[in-house]
């Protein structure tokens, strides 16, 4: 099997999109073997949804197969750009929920306890956890999944986000004190 090389760049990706943008499909598998677990981590964890988190990997590398010819190296790792892709397409989902919330308003109904109310209170913590980083600032969320879940650096992260590392850093402060606050709240209405 061919081992791909890391170019001179230091970028382990180049010379496979090099590959990928002459029409290459062995290529264009071997990245979304690569990258794909990556990407559906942080979509879901981004839209709180694996159904949708999929509509945007296979949207996602339909882009990279789309546009691996155009994409150069820069300031960033092809890593870091594939990740802003998937975000992006995860913000823009975020905002048609939005659109579609406000122009079918729920319609209101019994606000008291549920049938299955006791066992929820036996419920598993990282769904709690799951729950209220659905609930937090989007910017906060892509902060706190990309550091935390994908294990990027502080480094990675920000320029994945196209802010500044204090930037990023105040993002997961103003986060974690978000995610507290309301795992604090459900705690105590439990």
């Amino acid at each position: 099997m061919k081992r791909d090389r890391t170019p001179e760049s230091g970028d382990p990706d180049e010379d496979l999109l090099g590959r990928i943008a002459t029409g290459d499909a062995p290529a264009m598998r071997t990245m979304v073997a690569r990258q794909l677990p990556r990407i559906l981590s942080v979509a879901t964890r981004m839209l709180g949804d694996a159904a949708e988190a999929e509509d945007v990997a296979q949207e996602t590398f339909l882009r990279v197969w789309r546009n691996a010819g155009g994409w150069r190296q820069r300031n960033a790792r092809f890593s870091t750009w594939v990740h802003r892709v998937a975000i992006n397409l995860c913000y823009d989902r975020l905002r048609r929920r939005k659109d579609v919330l406000a122009e079918h308003p729920p319609e209101i109904g019994y606000d008291g306890p549920g049938p299955d109310a006791g066992l929820m209170r036996e419920e598993d913590p990282s769904r709690r956890v799951e729950r209220a980083l659905q609930a937090i600032a989007p910017r906060q969320r892509e902060a706190i999944v990309l550091v935390y879940y994908q294990a990027l650096s502080n480094a990675e992260a920000a320029a994945i986000m196209d802010v500044s590392v204090d930037a990023l850093e105040s993002l997961l402060a103003r986060g974690r004190r978000s995610l507290q606050v309301l795992l604090l709240k459900e705690q105590s209405d439990g």
